[in-house]
């Protein structure tokens, strides 16, 4: 039914009844905004309240409960099917026409308290969300915390000779982290090695420096460059799959029959891949500025004329134990983060196959991230120890 009402404010109105005293509810249009009439008797009454007016933006929307003679629950329900649209848009919203006990509820389903005025909706809603992601991300780092405590106490079992690890799984995993690693490890060197040595020569050229170029090939891969791109290697494709084998697990409720059965997960799952990464990281580090270097000596001899013997000697003239040190120290570092971080999310994983999916997407993420970020950390910390 539509008011007829004069003035400024034109109304879009909906009767819930037409008895004197029954209970009645409306919506009205003034201007931009909306408001919510709302009259009589409502206990144990289950009749919705009508539908907001098709509209535009809308400014604010306030309720007008004056007329309300009784409440009970259903009407609480139904303002929140009609209120919580508004309130995704952030629409101010006033619920002071409300009952105090009535608005509070609504505001609860709202998730934001009742504003003392419409247009403090916004900032309410804005500070409840805000809050809400600072304890959501909170509650990430205590959950990572607390799995980097337990994999600590998991390797203090290993070493006094108490862990559920089992030898033969420590085996396969650097199997398939380790020697299956080396063709896309050897590529990818290769390629960049390449870039770098080209790169750097062709600067050193123009300067009569080409004898140079060894010592600049030399020390960026064997410092820097192998060890991050054997760790975003691992994080392509190891982490991710320690993610995808762990969530599957999970999701198969493996993980929970480890459990009951008395195996600490952390120590059947998590230790035999931590390990595994400790040992064969160093190891790909290595063969990797194998690689870059030996990239070097193709471009420098074949390209710029640099004798294949100048090549070596100013190679090995460059290479010192800091730099080598740090360069394992790095790679080491780098995959135990992406062991770390592929079983973290493993562990974390839903039980459906999209969580899966989605904790393999992470753990690659969370691997890099970690990686980018420990890279510079070392690297400012090496270099003020001029090591």
């Amino acid at each position: 039914m539509r008011d007829a009402s004069s003035g400024n404010a034109s109304s879009d109105t909906m009767e819930v009844n037409h008895e004197t005293h029954a209970p009645s509810a409306r919506w009205l249009s003034q201007g931009a905004a909306l408001v919510l009439e709302i009259s009589g008797p409502w206990r144990g009454h289950r009749a919705a309240l009508p539908e907001p007016p098709a509209a535009g933006d809308v400014a604010s929307v306030r309720v007008d409960a004056q007329a309300l003679q009784s409440w009970d629950a259903s009407l609480a329900s139904s303002l929140w099917h009609q209120l919580e649209p508004l309130s995704r848009r952030e629409t101010p919203m006033d619920l002071q026409g409300l009952p105090e006990g009535l608005q509070q509820i609504v505001a609860l389903a709202l998730d934001a308290r009742a504003p003392s005025n419409a247009g403090a909706a916004p900032a309410v809603g804005r500070m409840a969300r805000v809050g809400a992601r600072v304890s959501a991300a909170w509650a990430v780092r205590r959950k990572t915390l607390a799995f980097f405590g337990e994999v600590l106490l998991s390797l203090g079992r290993f070493f006094r000779g108490r862990s559920d690890m089992r030898a033969s799984d420590l085996a396969w995993q650097i199997d398939q982290t380790g020697p299956r690693s080396l063709p896309i490890v050897s590529l990818v060197c290769f390629l960049v090695g390449l870039i770098v040595a080209y790169m750097g020569a062709a600067q050193l050229q123009r300067f009569g420096a080409q004898t140079y170029i060894a010592d600049l090939v030399t020390v960026g891969v064997v410092r820097e460059v192998a060890a991050l791109l054997v760790g975003i290697v691992l994080a392509g494709r190891v982490g991710a799959a320690f993610a995808a084998q762990i969530g599957s697990m999970r999701a198969n409720e493996e993980v929970d029959a480890l459990a009951t059965m008395g195996v600490n997960p952390v120590d059947f799952l998590v230790l035999p891949r931590v390990l595994a990464l400790l040992i064969v990281g160093p190891l790909l580090t290595a063969f990797g500025a194998l690689v870059g270097m030996a990239v070097g000596w193709m471009v420098a001899v074949g390209i710029y004329g640099v004798t294949p013997l100048e090549y070596v000697y100013a190679s090995m003239e460059a290479i010192t134990l800091p730099h080598v040190l740090v360069g394992l120290i790095k790679g080491t570092a780098y995959s135990v983060l992406v062991a770390l971080a592929g079983c973290l999310q493993g562990m974390s994983a839903g039980r459906s196959a999209q969580a899966v999916g989605d904790a393999t997407t992470a753990a690659v993420v969370q691997a890099i991230v970690w990686i980018v970020v420990v890279a510079s950390v070392l690297t400012v910390v090496f270099q003020r120890l001029d090591f």
